[in-house]
């Protein structure tokens, strides 16, 4: 072959990601129910009860959906069960297992006393640790798939679990303000703003020091379009939020934007690691270029 030649036949170098359309749906629950838990949290040591209660249920509700979406694509919930035999702090799958099944407890009992209204202090305790984990379970599938070979998620390492946590502090901020009465929903409706801005912010610096070949799939093909789609949603939503957040109706088209913005920058992510994979030029060009630059020849066929 050719030395502009990427890959024996153009054949993909590093093997595609298996995972099917659950993995993302798993990353967006989750991500909102880790923000939803620290919302709660928050809400709840100002004296917000109100907006505390709803974003505690959000919360459960996201961390029973999110070991569901996991466990299917695993195909058999031993292999889930598996992972929580051994616990190694290496292996971000490892640490992420056992982090979703603390944090699933702790919010579901705190759900469970605040729904029937008993052993406050057992809530209280329970929805501590729970908002305590919030951020690191909205963040640890960016860590996730940026421990890989996958070239688009590989090097945005720096900027994946920021993405992850603004894209879950969005979606948490605008339903949180979606279901609470205006006069209580203040906070989330602050917190969904700065999310989905911070998401937008740190996908574009993301893109920018990954360098325009590699950050391609987030501008083309399936991928592409899921992160134009993020984009509209999330600007639309924060913009809506900010001039009209303060009315029901507004608050409820403002979060359902925010939620589906977020929900397509996972999306975004899955679909743009699948091309990054399956296309040579992403995993060759990249690594001739770092070759030349530590002063050595790439290796040629």
């Amino acid at each position: 072959m050719s030395e502009a030649a990427v890959s024996y036949y153009g054949k993909p170098i590093i093997k595609e990601p298996v995972w099917k359309s659950e993995i993302p749906m798993c990353f967006f629950v989750g991500g909102m129910a880790g923000a939803s838990a620290t919302l709660s949290a928050a809400a709840r040591v100002a004296g917000n009860h109100p907006l505390a209660r709803r974003s505690l249920f959000v919360a459960a509700a996201g961390l029973t959906a999110s070991p569901y979406f996991l466990i299917k694509d695993l195909g058999r919930p031993a292999r889930f069960y598996n992972m929580l035999r051994v616990f190694k702090v290496t292996s971000p799958m490892s640490v992420g297992t056992w982090l979703l099944s603390v944090e699933g407890t702790s919010t579901g009992i705190a759900a469970a006393c605040e729904l029937f209204g008993v052993l406050p202090r057992l809530r209280a305790t329970a929805q501590a640790v729970s908002g305590l984990l919030g951020p690191a379970t909205a963040s640890y599938t960016g860590a996730l798939v940026a421990d890989s070979v996958v070239p688009v998620w590989h090097e945005g390492r720096r900027e994946l679990p920021l993405v992850f946590a603004a894209s879950g502090a969005a979606a948490a901020g605008g339903i949180g303000a979606a279901l609470t009465p205006a006069r209580f929903a203040r906070p989330a409706r602050r917190l969904g703003i700065i999310g989905a801005v911070a998401e937008l912010a740190a996908q574009k610096v993301m893109e920018k020091r990954m360098g325009s070949l590699v950050s391609e799939p987030y501008r083309q093909g399936e991928g592409g379009t899921y992160a134009n789609a993020a984009q509209a949603a999330l600007l639309a939503g924060a913009g809506l939020m900010l001039v009209a957040g303060r009315g029901r109706a507004g608050a409820v088209v403002a979060g359902a934007l925010m939620a589906g913005g977020s929900w397509c920058a996972r999306f975004s992510v899955f679909h743009a690691g699948k091309t990054s994979a399956s296309d040579p030029t992403y995993t060759s060009i990249p690594q001739r270029a770092r070759a030349g630059k530590r002063g050595r020849p790439a290796a040629t066929r």
